[in-house]
């Protein structure tokens, strides 16, 4: 990792940004976190070879950076709804419009839902382009934006339907995060909860931007190591298969970091109730969620069989026949994929959770 110096145009302030590299077997990019990022993009673009692109950017987001070729801005279809295989077509027809060919690049001005859209817009496009992130939330900072995973939802479950398609670049102004509404940087800080326990240490003595670093840093690590969720990257799930069926069974109005607070919280109580980690290292999970000010609750109003079931279309679920389900769970080697959990072990943990409503929007 290395620190780099950005200068806004002429007579510019300058300013600083960390680096992490992201080296992968055919592909590697660059990831830049702090105030000013954005600004690298003209430089990033050029390194790249890009002469033209299309800027998908919801009219919320701050001002675009310039970047220094010729551009189309594309209004970005935000949120969980919007994040689905029309707003996929609705991109790419965009893209024609705007004239992009395959030596053009994508750039996503958004959250995670945004990032995740268009990156799958991007792989699908001319059989895939380039595509840079500019991420705006935090959530989509410490992590939609980075390790090449891109998806839409179905009615069914979420994330069911995407491609692996590594960005070329990614820029994480950390100005983006000053207007953002609490409840949006508590869904952020989620993630970051949950990266004490695969592997960041505990996170919470640093200031924000070392804590998006530290985050980025693990999933870097991680996904060098498995790109394809082939064996290790299955650790970055923690929390999320509970966290998917939260957001499912509540129509997304959980947010996704909110989910997964639970979700981490959940799997501490697992892996305890299997005789994974002791009493104390389930408290430490509980007492980590709770000091970010995030849920550790059910959402009241869901049952728990709907949960289980929303849970057994999770993507590493066995046939239908098989009444057991698979979660990455902490325990005496670390956190690793456990297979074979029985849905009534499942279920009994759940029950035993409380159940209350989502947190309350600003």
């Amino acid at each position: 990792m290395s620190v780099i110096r950005i200068r806004a145009g002429n007579g510019g302030t300058e300013t600083r940004a960390r680096r992490i590299d992201v080296r992968l077997k055919d592909h590697e990019y660059a990831v830049h976190v702090g105030s000013g990022a954005r600004r690298l993009l003209p430089a990033v673009l050029d390194e790249l070879g890009v002469g033209r692109v299309a800027m998908v950017s919801s009219a919320r987001e701050p001002e675009l950076p310039d970047p220094g070729v010729p551009f189309t801005v594309v209004p970005a279809l935000d949120g969980e709804r919007h994040k689905t295989l029309a707003s996929v077509e609705t991109y790419c027809r965009a893209f024609v419009e705007a004239g992009l060919t395959r030596s053009d690049a994508v750039i996503a001005c958004g959250g995670g839902t945004t990032t995740d859209t268009v990156g799958l817009a991007a792989a699908l496009y001319h059989r895939g382009i380039k595509v840079v992130h500019l991420p705006t939330t935090l959530l989509a900072q410490v992590d939609a934006s980075v390790g090449g995973k891109t998806a839409v939802n179905l009615p069914e479950g979420k994330n069911l339907v995407g491609a692996y398609w590594q960005p070329s670049a990614v820029l994480c102004d950390t100005d983006y995060l000053h207007t953002l509404p609490r409840r949006e940087l508590l869904s952020g800080y989620g993630e970051i909860a949950r990266c004490a326990f695969i592997g960041a240490g505990d996170l919470r003595g640093l200031d924000l931007t070392e804590q998006i670093v530290a985050s980025i840093t693990l999933k870097a690590s991680v996904v060098a190591r498995d790109e394809r969720d082939q064996g290790p990257r299955h650790i970055l799930n923690y929390g999320h298969t509970l966290g998917h069926a939260i957001e499912r069974a509540t129509d997304y109005a959980w947010r996704h970091g909110e989910a997964v607070a639970v979700g981490t919280v959940f799997a501490g109580l697992l892996a305890g109730r299997l005789g994974r980690i002791d009493a104390h290292r389930v408290s430490e999970h509980r007492e980590m969620v709770e000091s970010f000010g995030l849920p550790t609750w059910l959402p009241s109003g869901v049952p728990v069989t709907t949960l289980v079931e929303l849970m057994r279309r999770d993507k590493k679920k066995g046939p239908d026949t098989d009444p057991t389900l698979t979660f990455v769970l902490d325990g005496p080697a670390g956190v690793e994929l456990v297979p074979r959990v029985h849905e009534h072990m499942v279920s009994s943990v759940l029950a035993d959770m409380p159940a209350g409503p989502a947190p309350a929007s600003d």
